[in-house]
C-alpha cells in the first residue's frame, strides 16, 4: 500500500514538473521572455503592476493589416504606442514571434523565420542565461541571470516617438550615442517619420526639434536649472511639476513629473510638434499640458536677422535697436523676409587702443539668445571686452550657469519679454551713444522727447481740422466719400449676382464688417504655420486674435483651390445674414488685390473629424456627447432648410465641416457650395457637381440633381460616423466601406456593433441601435425614401422605437474606391465619376 501510493506520489511530482515547464512563462510572470517562452503574435508581456504592455499591433485606422512589435500603454483606452522595435520592416500577417535567438538577442520573426529586428548586442552569454523582462515605466530590458542581472540592452536607450518619465535623453552613458526622439511617418505609419527632438550637445546643451537634419526649433541653452529662452506657458510647466536632472559631465538629461507618475509623457507627432502629455483619470483621455512649439514666434527665425519676436506684441517682429528694416513697406505689410540692416556701421575699435571712442552695447532684457552662440572662458567682467576686441562680435550675454557667450555675424531667432530669458548686450556704433549717458537712458529721453513733438503736433493737426470742419459746415459742402477698391470689389459682387435667383437682392453685402489685409496679416502672425487649423477646399484656415482681443478664424483663399470670387460671394450671401446657435457665425471679408479672404469666430475644439478619427481623442466624446452633437447638426440644417428666410441646401456637410466650441456643442460652417432655393423650389439640376466623395448623395453624384434629401444623405453618413468612430472611406471586413459595414451588421441583428467601442455600454444599447437605424434611414438609396430633417430630430427626440425599416442604403464597391479613398485620407477631395456627363468639381 506505501509502494502505491509512493507511485502516486511520484506520478503527480513528474506530471507537476512537466506541466510547469511547459508553462515556464508562468513561473517568471508574464513580465518575461526566456529562450524557451517566445511570444506569439496572441501573446503579449504586461509589466508588473499592468502599466504597459508589450507585443504585436496595428496601428489605429490603418487602412492595412501590418503587424509591428511596439510597448504601448495597458490601462489606457485609447491605443498609445510609446516604442515600436520593427518600425520599418512591418508583418504583414499574424505569424511573427518575439523570442531569445541563438546569440543571446532578442529579435522579431516572420512566418518563415526571416529576421525583421534584432537588440544586435554582442553577447558574452549562452542564450538560455538571457531574459527580457518589461517595467512598469516603460522600459524593455534584456539582461542575463548572472553577475546581478546585468543590463545588456534596454528601449530606453533606443527611444522612438515618446520621451517617457524616467528617461534619459542626451549622451548615452552605455553607447555614447546622443539620443533622440523620431516622430512616425504619419499617425497611421509607424515607420520613421521627417522629424527628431532631442538635446543639442555642442557648445552648449539645448532642446531641439529638426526636420530632416535643419532647426526648426531651440529652446535656448541650459544653464543647469532651466532652458534660458523657453515660452512662458513651457517654462511654468517644467518649474511646477516637471523636473529636468542634468549631468554636466556626461550631457545626459533625465526628465521626470514630481509625481513620479509613469502616465506623463512627451510624444513628438507626424507634424513636428512635441506634446507634453498626462492621462486624467477624471475624463479618460490624455489631456495635453502645452506643446512645443507653442507661438509663431517659437519656429526658428522667425523674423530673420537682427529682429526679436514676442508674441504679447503686434506684430510681432520688430527691428533691434540700432536697426532698421531693409523694406518698410514688406515689413509693415507683415512679412518678415526683409532683413533688417545697422542704422550706422560700427567702428570697431578695441577695446584696448586704437583711439577714439569704441563701439557700444545696447541691453536687451528678458530674451531667448540667439542660435549659434560660441563659448568663452572670460568671466562677467571680461565678457564684453573680449567681445569689443573681436570685430567680428556682434553680441554677448553672460549667466552664471552658463558663462560668457559670444555671437559673431547675423543674430538669428531671438525672443524677447521671456520669464526664462537673460541680458543680452548687441553691439552698436557710438554714435548710438550721447554725452556719455548709457543707450538705454538716452532712448528713454529720446522716447520722452518724441512724445512731446508729437503731443504738440497732435493738438495743433486737431484745431486744423475742427476748423475745417466748422468751414465746411457753414458753406454747406461735404467732402465726397472715398471709393475703395473693396468697396469697387463689392459692387462687382453684387452686379455678378444682380442676374441670379439668389440671396444678393435680400442681403446687403456693405453691412458685412471689412478687415484690412494688414490687419488680417497681423493677427495671424503673417499667416504662421503655427496658427494654421486645417486645409479646406476654399483654402487654408488660420488662428488669429484682432487687436481688441478678440479671437477669430481666418480662412484664405488658395489659388491652387480651383474657387475664387464666386464662391466667397456665395458664402458671403448666404451665412452673413443667417443666425443660429448651430451655425458658425461670419465676422467680415477681406478683398484686397488677388487676396480673398473670410472672417470667422473662432472654434477652440476645431471640427468633429479632429476628436472622430483621432484614437487619443476619441473618449472626449462620451456617447451623451456625440449624442448631442448629432441634434444639434440636425437643429442646425433645419434651420437651413425650412426656418430661415433663405432656404439653403449645404451641399457639402461632412465632419471636417461640422466646428465645435468650448462646450463641444456644433455649428455647421463652410458655406461655398451652399444653393439658395426660391420658396416654391424643392429640387434642382446642375451640370457642376462640387462636394465631397464619400458624403454625396448617388443621385447628386451621378445626374447632378439636388434637394434637401441631399443633405440628409450626407447626415446620415457623419450620424455613420460619430457613433463608429470610423471615417467612410475605412475598408472594414470584406473590404466594405462603412455604409456596407452598417448593411451588414443590420442585417444580422448586431446593429449596436458598429458603435466605438470607447462609448458602448449597456445603457445605451438600445439608443445607440436606434441612431444606427436612422443613419441608415438618411442614406437610402432613393431620395424620396429619406426623411426629412425635422422627422429625423422628432426621431432623435421622441421615446418611439417603432421606427421604419431602412431599405438598401447607397453605397458602392468596385475597384476605383481605392483611389478615391486614399485621395480622400490625403486631401479630403471629391471623387471623379467618369460615367456620368456632369461636369465634377473638385474640393
Amino acid at each position: 500500500m506505501v509502494i502505491l501510493l509512493n507511485r502516486r506520489c511520484f506520478l503527480v511530482l513528474i506530471l507537476f514538473a512537466t506541466f510547469s515547464c511547459f508553462f515556464l512563462k508562468l513561473c517568471f510572470g508574464e513580465d518575461r521572455i526566456t529562450f524557451t517562452t517566445p511570444i506569439k503574435d496572441s501573446e503579449t508581456l504586461l509589466s508588473n503592476n499592468g502599466i504597459f504592455r508589450f507585443g504585436f499591433f496595428t496601428p489605429v485606422n490603418s487602412t492595412g493589416h501590418l503587424r509591428y512589435v511596439g510597448i504601448w500603454y495597458a490601462k489606457v483606452p485609447v491605443q498609445t504606442v510609446v516604442w515600436v522595435a520593427n518600425k520599418d520592416t512591418p508583418i504583414n500577417d499574424s505569424s511573427g514571434v518575439v523570442s531569445i535567438s541563438d546569440d543571446g538577442n532578442l529579435v522579431v520573426t516572420n512566418g518563415r523565420n526571416h529576421l525583421l529586428w534584432s537588440t544586435n548586442v554582442a553577447l558574452p552569454v549562452a542564450p538560455n542565461a538571457a531574459w527580457v523582462q518589461l517595467t512598469d515605466n516603460g522600459n524593455l530590458r534584456l539582461q542575463e541571470n548572472r553577475n546581478k542581472g546585468e543590463i545588456l540592452w534596454e528601449s530606453f536607450e533606443h527611444p522612438y516617438n515618446s520621451f517617457l518619465a524616467a528617461m534619459t535623453i542626451g549622451k548615452s552613458n552605455r553607447t555614447g550615442e546622443n539620443l533622440k526622439v523620431t516622430s512616425w511617418k504619419s499617425y497611421t505609419d509607424p515607420s520613421a517619420g521627417n522629424y527628431t527632438a532631442g538635446i543639442s550637445l555642442s557648445p552648449f546643451r539645448e532642446l531641439m526639434i529638426w526636420r530632416s537634419n535643419v532647426t526648426i526649433w531651440r529652446s535656448g541653452p541650459w544653464n543647469g536649472q532651466i532652458f534660458v529662452g523657453l515660452e512662458d506657458e513651457v517654462a511654468l510647466l517644467f518649474l511646477d511639476g516637471y523636473n529636468i536632472i542634468s549631468d554636466d559631465n556626461e550631457g545626459t538629461f533625465t526628465v521626470s513629473y514630481a509625481t513620479d507618475s509613469p502616465m506623463y509623457h512627451m510624444n513628438l507627432d507626424p507634424d513636428g510638434v512635441l506634446y507634453i502629455r498626462s492621462w486624467s483619470t477624471t475624463t479618460r483621455a490624455w489631456e495635453i499640458g502645452t506643446t512645443i512649439p507653442t507661438t509663431a514666434c517659437d519656429a526658428y527665425g522667425t523674423c530673420g536677422p537682427f529682429a526679436s519676436c514676442s508674441s504679447k506684441e503686434v506684430p510681432i517682429c520688430n527691428c533691434v535697436e540700432g536697426f532698421v528694416p531693409r523694406n518698410k513697406t514688406e515689413r509693415s505689410g507683415g512679412s518678415w523676409s526683409s532683413e533688417c540692416l545697422r542704422s550706422i556701421p560700427l567702428q570697431c575699435r578695441v577695446s584696448t587702443g586704437g583711439g577714439g571712442k569704441g563701439d557700444v552695447f545696447s541691453k536687451m532684457q528678458k530674451m531667448k539668445v540667439p542660435a549659434n552662440a560660441e563659448q568663452s572662458v572670460a568671466t562677467e567682467k571680461d565678457c564684453p571686452n573680449v567681445c569689443l576686441d573681436n570685430c567680428s562680435c556682434t553680441a554677448y550675454a553672460y549667466d552664471q550657469g552658463i558663462g560668457c557667450m559670444l555671437w559673431s555675424g547675423d543674430l538669428v531667432d531671438m525672443q524677447s519679454s521671456l520669464r526664462s530669458g537673460i541680458d543680452l548686450f548687441i553691439r552698436l556704433a557710438p554714435e548710438l551713444e550721447t554725452h556719455g549717458r548709457p543707450l538705454e537712458t538716452h532712448s528713454k529721453r529720446a522716447i520722452m522727447i518724441t512724445a512731446s513733438v508729437l503731443g504738440v503736433a497732435f493738438v495743433a493737426v486737431l484745431c486744423i481740422l475742427l476748423a475745417c470742419r466748422k468751414f465746411k459746415k457753414r458753406s454747406g459742402l461735404a467732402a465726397p466719400e472715398k471709393d475703395t477698391s473693396a468697396e469697387l470689389m463689392f459692387k462687382r459682387m453684387e452686379a455678378l449676382t444682380s442676374d441670379k435667383k439668389s440671396a444678393s437682392n435680400q442681403v446687403k453685402l456693405k453691412d458685412l464688417p471689412l478687415f484690412e489685409f494688414k490687419v488680417l496679416a497681423t493677427s495671424t502672425d503673417n499667416f504662421s504655420l503655427i496658427n494654421k487649423l486645417g486645409q479646406g477646399g476654399f483654402g487654408p484656415v488660420y488662428k488669429g486674435m484682432l487687436p481688441e482681443g478678440q479671437e477669430i478664424a481666418v480662412k484664405r483663399l488658395s489659388r491652387a483651390s480651383g474657387q475664387g470670387l464666386e464662391e466667397l460671394m456665395n458664402e458671403v450671401v448666404v451665412i452673413s445674414k443667417l443666425q443660429h446657435r448651430n451655425l458658425v457665425k461670419l465676422l467680415g471679408c477681406c478683398i484686397e488685390g488677388e487676396e480673398r479672404l473670410l472672417v470667422y469666430e473662432y472654434m477652440p475644439k476645431k471640427s468633429l473629424d479632429a476628436y472622430l478619427f483621432d484614437p487619443s481623442k476619441q473618449n472626449i466624446l462620451n456617447w451623451k456627447t456625440r449624442f448631442n452633437i448629432m441634434e444639434g447638426i440636425c437643429r442646425g440644417l433645419m434651420y437651413l432648410h425650412r426656418d430661415s428666410r433663405l432656404k439653403i441646401i449645404h451641399r457639402d456637410l461632412k465632419a471636417s465641416n461640422i466646428l465645435l466650441d468650448d462646450n463641444l456643442n456644433p455649428k455647421i460652417s463652410d458655406f461655398g457650395l451652399a444653393r439658395v432655393f426660391q420658396v416654391n423650389e424643392d429640387e434642382a439640376n446642375t451640370r457642376r457637381v462640387v462636394g465631397t466623395y464619400g458624403y454625396m448623395s448617388p443621385e447628386y453624384a451621378m445626374e447632378g440633381l439636388f434637394s434637401e434629401k441631399s443633405d440628409v444623405f450626407s447626415l446620415g453618413v457623419i450620424f455613420l460616423e460619430i457613433i463608429s468612430g470610423r471615417r467612410n472611406s475605412h475598408k472594414e471586413e470584406n473590404d466594405l466601406n462603412l455604409l456596407a459595414y452598417t448593411w451588414k451588421l443590420w442585417n444580422e441583428d448586431e446593429a449596436v456593433s458598429l458603435a466605438d467601442p470607447t462609448v458602448l455600454d449597456e445603457s445605451f444599447v438600445k439608443e445607440i441601435t436606434k441612431c444606427v437605424q436612422i443613419g441608415l434611414l438618411c442614406v437610402q438609396e432613393v431620395a424620396n425614401d429619406r426623411p426629412s430633417v425635422s422627422t429625423v430630430i422628432w426621431m432623435l427626440t421622441t421615446e418611439i422605437t417603432n421606427l421604419p425599416k431602412p431599405k438598401h442604403p447607397a453605397f458602392i464597391a468596385r475597384r476605383g474606391d481605392y483611389e478615391a479613398e486614399c485621395s480622400d485620407q490625403s486631401s479630403q477631395k471629391v471623387s471623379i465619376n467618369d460615367v456620368s456627363l456632369t461636369t465634377v468639381t473638385g474640393r
